[in-house]
Parts: structure tokens; C-alpha cells; sequence
């Protein structure tokens, strides 16, 4: 008989440790085997933590195939749809199939440097801003057609899973993750005599692609944020964003989880 392997990755605060040998201990009691490391042979990865383990946990471990599902031991826990407290009827309600997998979009973006290209890819957003806080200049184009020359913080491109992340906090639209768009965010955008940005942001279909140019100036002072993570390139020369050909599995338990979720995390 084939060993059920379920993947249990977990970040390191008590809570977590704790909810962590009780899943080890319930899982073992049912026939599955429970493994603290990787696998790639497993049928399911449980994540323990907070968002932030989430991202972690799917960049990790490049975005592989295997569903994922969260147990909530952070403080937001969007992407974590499970409480400690309620692990025996998770496990009940997995053994028997009682859940529907959602599939998540990922954000790809392509960047081209003076000398090559680069692939990034996110699950919530990517952002690219000035390095040491400063003003950014930004000629936005989608599929080629101009859209603004931005002045600002920086613009963001969320999934909709993302959408209610940095996105939101950033003036952005909450949008349903079952939805084939991408949100491009202004942060902080500059309206005076001397430059004009739109104001708000912009939904495009995933399968347009967004094109941020930057002035010559920041090709060398850029900030580019993947779901929190700082990168730089020298000589910059231009990101091209779309949905990515990539995504994520997460099961959902309850189909009211999503609109659970908005109203206790944020109202």
C-alpha cells in the first residue's frame, strides 16, 4: 500500500511548535506519515504559522503542485484557513473529501536588464519602487499601449489573492480570487503642476501585460519587491508583468470561508 505522506511545514514560534506535534501525533494515529521536511512525493502540505509562513513555504519550495492548506497560529492568516483548536475535524473532514481545491494565480514578471532577463514570480504582488525611499519615475504601458508616466512611491501589481494584502493597504480593490486579472496599484502618487498620476488603481486581464519602464535615472537605484522579499538589478531597463502559466492548489473546507475572512480580518 502506497505511504500517505503529508508534509508539515511550520515557522518556529511556540504556538506553532505546539500545534505542530499534535498534527505529528493525530496524523500518525490515522495511517498517514507526517514529515517536518519537503517531500515531493506527499499528497498534502500543511502549513503552520501565519501568512508570512504561507509565502514562505510556496517560495521555498517553488510553487510546486502538491495542495497546500493552512492552520492558523499568526495574526492575519488570510491564505490560513484552519484554528488549531479545530485540527481533529480538518483531519476528519480530509479523510472523508469533504473540500474543494481552489486554485491560486501566481504574478509572473520577466525583467530585463541591460546584459540579460530574469524570472520572478509571486503569489501576492510585485512592486517596484526607488531604492532609499525616494520618488520614482514610471512610464506604464499595457500590451504596448501607453498608459501615464507615474510619479510616486512606487507601482504594485497584486493577484487578486493578493489583492488584500500590501494591495489593500495601499488604497487598492479587494478582488475574488476566482477572478483572471491582475490590479496595478499607484503608492503614493504625485498630482501637482509638474506631474499627474493616476490616482487609483487599474484592473487588467492576466493575459495583458503590464510593461513598467523606468527613467534611465533609477536603473541603477531600483527596489523590486516580490512578496516582501528585496531584489536589485543594475541596469535596469524594463518589467513586464502578467498572470503567470503557474499556480498554487490550497483546499477550502468551507465556501464561506472567503467572505468569513474579510469581515473578521478586516471589519
Amino acid at each position: 500500500m502506497k505511504k500517505r505522506i503529508i508534509n508539515i511545514l511550520s515557522n518556529s514560534n511556540y504556538e506553532s511548535r505546539k500545534t505542530t506535534s499534535n498534527l505529528i501525533s493525530l496524523l500518525s494515529s490515522k495511517d498517514f506519515f507526517p514529515t517536518t521536511t519537503f517531500d515531493e512525493n506527499a499528497e498534502l502540505t500543511i502549513c503552520v504559522g501565519g501568512d508570512g509562513a504561507f509565502l514562505k513555504a510556496v517560495h521555498k519550495n517553488n510553487f510546486p503542485q502538491i495542495p497546500f492548506v493552512g492552520i492558523n497560529t499568526g495574526h492575519l492568516g488570510f491564505y490560513q484557513e484552519i484554528s488549531p483548536e479545530n485540527i481533529e475535524l480538518f483531519i476528519d473532514d480530509y479523510i472523508a473529501g469533504r473540500y474543494s481545491v481552489e486554485e491560486l494565480k501566481l504574478v509572473g514578471a520577466e525583467v530585463f536588464t541591460k546584459n540579460r532577463s530574469y524570472i520572478l514570480t509571486a503569489l501576492n504582488e510585485i512592486v517596484l519602487k526607488a531604492q532609499h525611499s525616494k520618488i520614482i519615475h514610471i512610464n506604464v504601458y499595457v500590451n504596448r499601449n501607453s498608459v501615464e508616466k507615474f510619479s510616486g512611491d512606487g507601482i504594485l501589481v497584486s493577484t487578486p489573492s493578493g489583492s488584500t494584502a500590501y494591495n489593500f493597504s495601499s488604497g487598492g480593490s479587494i478582488i475574488h480570487p476566482s477572478l483572471d486579472v491582475l490590479q496595478m496599484t499607484p503608492i503614493s502618487p504625485v498630482n501637482s503642476a509638474a506631474y499627474r498620476s493616476l490616482p487609483s488603481s487599474i484592473i487588467v486581464p492576466g493575459n495583458h501585460i503590464i510593461s513598467l519602464i523606468p527613467e534611465k535615472r533609477y536603473s541603477n537605484s531600483n527596489l523590486l519587491l516580490v512578496d516582501g522579499s528585496e531584489y536589485f538589478f543594475s541596469n535596469l531597463k524594463k518589467i513586464n508583468l502578467k498572470l503567470s502559466n503557474k499556480s498554487i492548489k490550497k483546499l477550502l473546507f468551507s465556501q464561506d470561508s472567503y467572505w468569513d475572512n474579510l469581515k473578521n480580518k478586516f471589519l
